[in-house]
Parts: C-alpha cells; sequence; structure tokens
C-alpha cells in the first residue's frame, strides 16, 4: 500500500518500494531459476519483472483483502513468465532500469549452495522468503544492539536466535564475563525482541492479527523444513 502512487510522498512511495525488492527479489530469481531457466535468463527476467512493477506505478492491483502478499507477488510473477511479449521485451527492459546490481549480490553463488530439498519451485519461494523475512530482523536487531553498545553480546547471542551457534552458554558467558544467569536473561531478552520484529515485518505484508499469526506460523514451520 505504501509503496502505491498517491498512498504517500514519492520518497515515502519509493523507499517502500526497494524496501520490497530488496526483500523479494532473491525468493523470486530462485523461483524462476529452479523453473528451468538459466542463471543470465533468470537474472534478467527477475530485473525486468522489477522493472515493469516502476514503470506501471508500483502494486496497483496488490489488495490486502485477496490474501498474503507473497502469494499475490508470486502470482504475478507467474502471469508474467507467462507472457511471451514480456520474455521477448525482458533485456530491454532490464537494460532500461538497473534496479537490481547483480554482480554485487552474486545470487548464483548463492542458489547453487542453496539445498533443494524440493521439487516445488513454489516452496522454494516460500523458503527464500521466510530466510530473507529473518534476515531482516536480524539485520535490524544488530543495529539496535550496535547503537546500544552491544554489537558483541549480539554476535555470542545471535546462535541462540538461528540455533546454528555450537558453543555452550557457559562457554558465551565466560566470553562476554556474564554468569549463567545474566545469559538467561540476555537470551530472553534478545527473542523477545526477534520475535517483535519479525512480527513488524510481516504485520506489513497481512490484513490483520489472525493472517499475522498464522504468517508467523507458517515461516516458523518454513525453516524447519530447510
Amino acid at each position: 500500500m505504501a509503496a502505491r502512487p498517491g498512498e504517500a510522498s514519492a520518497s515515502q512511495a519509493r523507499k517502500a518500494l526497494e524496501e520490497l525488492c530488496r526483500i523479494y527479489w532473491y525468493p523470486l530469481y530462485a523461483f524462476v531459476r529452479y523453473r528451468g531457466h538459466a542463471s543470465v535468463d533468470a537474472q534478467d527476467l527477475t530485473q525486468a519483472f522489477f522493472a515493469r512493477i516502476i514503470e506501471t506505478g508500483g502494486f496497483v492491483s496488490a489488495n490486502p483483502e485477496r490474501g498474503r502478499f507473497r502469494s499475490y507477488l508470486l502470482g504475478a510473477m507467474k502471469h508474467f513468465l507467462a507472457n511471451e511479449r514480456h520474455r521477448i521485451e525482458t533485456l530491454k527492459r532490464g537494460g532500461q532500469v538497473h534496479f537490481i546490481e547483480w554482480d554485487a549480490l552474486d545470487p548464483e553463488s548463492r542458489y547453487a549452495g542453496s539445498p533443494k530439498q524440493s521439487e516445488d519451485p513454489e516452496h522454494l519461494f516460500d523458503r527464500e522468503w521466510a530466510l530473507e523475512t529473518t534476515a531482516g530482523a536480524l539485520r535490524v536487531l544488530r543495529d539496535e544492539m550496535l547503537e546500544a553498545g552491544k554489537g558483541e553480546q549480539f554476535d555470542a547471542l545471535k546462535g541462540c536466535l538461528t540455533g546454528e551457534d555450537p558453543h555452550s552458554r557457559a562457554e558465551i558467558g565466560e566470553r562476554l564475563g556474564m554468569n549463567d544467569g545474566a545469559v538467561k536473561v540476555a537470551v530472553h531478552r534478545l527473542r523477545q525482541r526477534y520475535r517483535r520484529l519479525l512480527r513488524a515485518v510481516i504485520a506489513r505484508t497481512v490484513r490483520d492479527e489472525a493472517n499475522l499469526d498464522e504468517e508467523m506460523r507458517y515461516l516458523v514451520d518454513i525453516l524447519r523444513k530447510r
């Protein structure tokens, strides 16, 4: 809604559009790639898809009454891929609006390194959406901790949020100069803040609280199936 022309100032709409493109470019790229398109073609198609959004004035047909935003966006990409005229114009469109700097992002290395546990490209899209959403919340949380002078604490405890930290709490406490109780409290507070940030990100793409709770459960379920 914020990315629509007329809904906000031009600068606010542009910022909202940039945020959406940042979150969804790789899930869409992976979806296109998994549909059988070569790397260069997938880059051109994803670039062209976002270029078309910009050319047409944003997400003018998106309506929260019709369901989740990620479902709307995936449907729009399917429609885009099915339209042969858009495929023909891909290079032209992609050359006109360089919204995504592919060389800096190196999407093919990322795609090659991702596990392919499903033959369903839509599941792959959802998984990458979940990863991008959680990564965005972690970035915000890290920035908050750095601003509060707790960057070292965040680096030591972030594995407790992602489940990837092999260190015990005793080892973490020794590293940070904190006893076990203090580590437990710090982890609890970090998890609470992380969850609130996740909910805030997802809340911007769903209609109401019930849909938000459902989307949170779905995100957790998708990550467990990685």
